[in-house]
């Protein structure tokens, strides 16, 4: 797996678990407990930034290919 596709394949991983911590955030406010949801909020926002942050390597990754690219077909 290229490395470009390697960051944009952690990027969704992390997605899916700030979702995860998102939704259990939403249920221990719901039920009034608000540490827990705290915590979990915490843990997506943590996830949330992982994703970007694996986003913008995956894109850094991708331009230099296509520079690369582009100055060889001129």
């Amino acid at each position: 797996m290229s490395k470009t596709w390697e960051h944009y394949h952690h990027a969704g991983r992390h997605h899916e678990r700030a979702a995860y911590h998102f939704n259990e955030a939403a249920k221990y406010n719901q039920a009034e407990e608000y540490e827990k949801a705290a915590h979990h909020a915490y843990l997506a926002h943590a996830h949330n930034q992982h994703a970007v942050h694996n986003e913008n390597e995956a894109a850094k990754l991708y331009a230099s290919q296509c520079d690369t690219e582009y100055a060889g077909t001129r």
